[in-house]
């Protein structure tokens, strides 16, 4: 999945940007407080995509 569409994908679900690392964006459900990190690849693997949803508690895409 592109991570554009990702990042759209936890924007739609309450989620947001809190920092940027050296390579991966700290993303923070504001509803549940749950943070996980988003890496800064064009193309994020689905297994991943899911995971980080599963962290966020929000629905995979």
């Amino acid at each position: 999945m592109k991570r554009r569409g990702l990042l759209r994908h936890l924007a739609d679900h309450g989620c947001e940007l809190r920092r940027e690392g050296s390579k991966h964006s700290i993303y923070r459900n504001a509803a549940t407080g749950k943070r996980t990190s988003v890496p800064r690849h064009t193309e994020i693997d689905d297994l991943t995509a899911r995971k980080i949803c599963e962290q966020l508690d929000i629905p995979p895409p």
